[in-house]
Order: C-alpha cells, then sequence, then structure tokens
C-alpha cells in the first residue's frame, strides 16, 4: 500500500514532501506508531531521489515527529502524534433527519470488556465457555479452502446453497419449519432479516402492529422506516388478535418465547393470529429467536409450520446458538416476498461474508450445532434451575416468575403487593455499585403500562456465580423493605 503524498511540478520537492509528512502527523491522518515505507520505496514511488526522502526523515527525525528503530524502520513518535481533526459541522438541509436519527435510544447494547460487572444478568449474552472452539477452528479452515477455489466472484445475495440447505435441513428438524433451500435467505443476524423485510413491506404511514411490551430494536426498526407502529397488548396466551388493526400490512410476534415475559402463544391464539393475517393481507414476522433451549413441556409448532396461506415470514439466528459476535441469520420466505427481499438483500450489502457461511454450513452438516445446542441445554437448564429455586425461595417475599419454557431469560416480576413499593431503578443503581447488573423490564414496553420486572438473562452467567449474585439482590431488597 502506498503513501499518500502528492508532488507537483519539480520545485522544492524535500520541502513538499516534508510539509505533507509533518501535517500528516500533526493533523493525526498519521497515527502514532504507524511505520513509514524505507526510502528507497517511498523514493521510487514518488520518483525522488532516495536522498530527498532519507533527508526529509532525518528532518522530521531531528523534530520528533518520527523516531527511528534499529533494525525495524522509521515510525510516527507518538510524542507528536494527534488524533485527527474533524472539520467544523456545516448547516444540512437534512439536518431534521439527522436529527431523528441521533435522537433515537439503543437498548440493549452489550456492554464494552471495561464495562461488564462481575455478576452480570445480560439477556441475549451466551455461554461463551461453551463455544467448541476446535471444531470451530476446523470448520473455518474448510471454507478457508473452499474460498481458494472460487473465481473471485461477488456471491449470491441470498446466500451459499450448501449454507441454505444446511439451514433448512436443520430447521425443519429441530422446529418443523416446511421450506426448502431456496426459501432460505442468509443474513446478518436477526436484525438484518427484519430490515429486509420492512423495506420490501413499509413505506411511511405504513402500520405495523407488534406486541406490547415487545423487542424494542424492532419497534425502533419499523418506525426508522417510516411506519407507524401499532402497540398491541399481550395477556398470558400471547398477543391479543382482536386489538390489531386491520390496517397493519406486518404483525410482528415472538410466539415461542415471548420477548421479554417468556411465555408461549396459545394454541388457538395462533390459529388467530394467522387467519387475522391472512384476512387483512398481512405478513407475520415470527422472530423464532432462541427456541431451541426447552426445558419442559411438548414442543410447540412453528407459525411458519401451521401457514396454509403463504403469509408468515419465519425470522432465525445464531446469535442465540452460537456467538453474537458471528453475525449470522437467516429468514424462511413466503413466496409473496422472496425475491423482493432478495434484491433488498443485494441492493443493501451484496451479500454475507462467505467464510463464516462456509464454516457454518459445515458446521450444521457434520451435526456439530445440534451437540453445541445439546451441551448448552443442559448448561441452561441448571442455571435457570438453580435462579427458579431461589425464587421461590429466600427471595419470594418480593420476586414472582412469569412461567415461562424456553430460552435462556426469564421475566422476575415485583410482587405488587410490595408496601412500601419498591423504586425498581433505584434498585438497578444500587446492583451496579455492587458489582451486579440487574435490567428491569420497562424499556420493552411502549403504550402498554408497565409492570415492574427484570429480565434474567442466564446465558453468560456461570452457575457458580448465580447464587453470590442472587445473594446480593435478596440483601438490596431487604434493605427497600
Amino acid at each position: 500500500m502506498e503513501l499518500h503524498i502528492v508532488i507537483e511540478g519539480r520545485k522544492d520537492l524535500a520541502r513538499q514532501v516534508y510539509e505533507q509528512l509533518r501535517d500528516s502527523i500533526v493533523c493525526g491522518r498519521l497515527a502514532a506508531g504507524v511505520q513509514l515505507p524505507p526510502s528507497r520505496l517511498l523514493a521510487a514511488q514518488l520518483g525522488l531521489s532516495r536522498k530527498t526522502i532519507s533527508d526529509t526523515y532525518s528532518r522530521l527525525t531531528y523534530e520528533n515527529y518520527l523516531v527511528g528503530k534499529v533494525g525495524s524502520g522509521t515510525f510516527v513518535n507518538a510524542l507528536n502524534a494527534h488524533s485527527p481533526s474533524r472539520p467544523a459541522p456545516s448547516k444540512l438541509a437534512s439536518a431534521h433527519i439527522v436529527a431523528k436519527w441521533e435522537r433515537i435510544s439503543l437498548p440493549l447494547r452489550h456492554p464494552t470488556r471495561a464495562g461488564t460487572l462481575r455478576y452480570d444478568f445480560l439477556g441475549g449474552a451466551t455461554a461463551k465457555t461453551q463455544f467448541p472452539h476446535d471444531e470451530w477452528r476446523r470448520c473455518v479452515h474448510h471454507a478457508v479452502r473452499q474460498m481458494s477455489t472460487e473465481r473471485g466472484f461477488y456471491s449470491q445475495p441470498e446466500g451459499l446453497p450448501a449454507l441454505r440447505a444446511a439451514i433448512a435441513g436443520h430447521i425443519a428438524f429441530a422446529r418443523g419449519v416446511r421450506c426448502g433451500a431456496d426459501d432460505v435467505v442468509v443474513c446478518n443476524g436477526a436484525q438484518q432479516a427484519l430490515d429486509l423485510i420492512a423495506r420490501v413491506l413499509i413505506e411511511p404511514g405504513s402500520r405495523v402492529a407488534m406486541e406490547d411490551p415487545g423487542y424494542t430494536p424492532a419497534r425502533l426498526l419499523f418506525a426508522a422506516q417510516g411506519a407507524e407502529v401499532a402497540s398491541v397488548p399481550v395477556d398470558r396466551e400471547g398477543i391479543i388478535v382482536e386489538q390489531i388493526p386491520d390496517d397493519a400490512c406486518a404483525i410482528y410476534v415472538t410466539p415461542s418465547h415471548q420477548m421479554p415475559l417468556g411465555m408461549p402463544m396459545s394454541l388457538a391464539r395462533r390459529h388467530a393470529l394467522l387467519e387475522k393475517a391472512r384476512r387483512i393481507g398481512a405478513i407475520i414476522i415470527e422472530d423464532d429467536y432462541d427456541s431451541e433451549f426447552r426445558y419442559e413441556g411438548r414442543p410447540t409448532d412453528s407459525l411458519q409450520s401451521m401457514d396454509e396461506h403463504g403469509v408468515v415470514a419465519y425470522v432465525g439466528t445464531f446469535s442465540k446458538t452460537l456467538l453474537p459476535e458471528l453475525r449470522l441469520g437467516y429468514v424462511v420466505l413466503p413466496a409473496a416476498i422472496l425475491e423482493a427481499v432478495i434484491k433488498a438483500k443485494q441492493l443493501t450489502d451484496w451479500h454475507t461474508s462467505t467464510l463464516p457461511q462456509w464454516a457454518l454450513s459445515k458446521f450444521i452438516s457434520e451435526g456439530l450445532l445440534n451437540k453445541h445446542i445439546r451441551r448448552c441445554h443442559s448448561t441452561y437448564a441448571g442455571r435457570r434451575e438453580r435462579i427458579l429455586s431461589r425464587i421461590a425461595g429466600d427471595l419470594s417475599p418480593w420476586l414472582e416468575t412469569i412461567p415461562c419454557t424456553a430460552g435462556f431469560h426469564m421475566a422476575v416480576m415485583l410482587k405488587p403487593s410490595l408496601q412500601p413499593a419498591i423504586d425498581l431503578h433505584l434498585l438497578v443503581d444500587r446492583a451496579r455499585d455492587k458489582a451486579l447488573g440487574l435490567y428491569p423490564l420497562h424499556g420493552f414496553y411502549s403504550d402498554a403500562t408497565p409492570r415492574d420486572g427484570l429480565m434474567l438473562g442466564f446465558g453468560a452467567i456461570d452457575l457458580l456465580d448465580i447464587d453470590p449474585a442472587l445473594d446480593r439482590l435478596r440483601d438490596l431488597l431487604m434493605v427497600f423493605d
């Protein structure tokens, strides 16, 4: 890679090189520690004599802009390096649109490594200690070999055929989804799947219905696309179908493990929802984000497997079964919107990176995904049982759970009989002071009256940490009581 220096004319050549290098260091374009090209190489690049470059390097070294390291080369001196400067913002014709995006509050953001608490009940985080690094590494090596045989073209926007076939087989086996490889589109996580569906269904003023409480990032995404989001309340059977507006073009639901309360949608409510969508011409977006982990009761059918009229788009992710960092998800699409979503995918990012696609296709086809899910299931089940035992025991004066049968988070409600009522936000703040991460349910509500409760994620907290964490929660509740 060539260093960007522009030489004009044939006069003051050394001064031109010197000033451009110095200015690049002062403004931060050349950061501390960056190695400059050898003088011979830069001279050849610029068509100058090597002495001109050597003299420039020497002058900048004398002035402490550069530092030479014997046997290594010439580097930007940290003492004189600066952060890149930004030009002052100008007045934009689209300032009101930019401001709209700036006002969006992004919930559910995972902390950085530096911000992680000792005891953290963060939802959506997985058991990274369970990840099969050796098997995945072998699959990645396979992916590199596969890519070496390709011709260097862009790949298919809908995803590699091998991965689409592997996904179709996996979800048919695990969730009863009725699809072939041609119905699957590979995405950068479930969030991109939601974005693609929204792009082809929503225009400003379109109505989208979703559960309240519900998955807030989906709500924000639909609103950002210009939709009017209709908040539909839920009860113990799921979304109340009768309150879905007749002009909704899309209905977003999490029927297997309601986000965030956790209860599954009843069979009668599923049939009613499918009939409602058929009648009003809406697409149901079924977000089946973590139902691979089921602990009790009979498995429930996916909405997609019950769909007789092509109204369900089934969204899945590998962020919960593998790792969020992989950013791999998929959507099984009805014929009515399949081609449109594929075109939207190509216009958005052309295609998902093929390296992880090749790796994942091998990982699934060799049975490693199912093996990993079984191993994680055992781990999560133990954590879940420990939390339930404590809430039914010494935490029962303050807390109660909403029954759920799947996933790796549960909703824990403050008992309404508590007098005086506990200030939930103060409780969360006090918990952070004790290195305990608690997450209130309030952020998932839109129009419905929020209930005082917590989402307890048990995907990332170790079993041996659960009792010390809940001891701290109990001690805090005793102080509030």
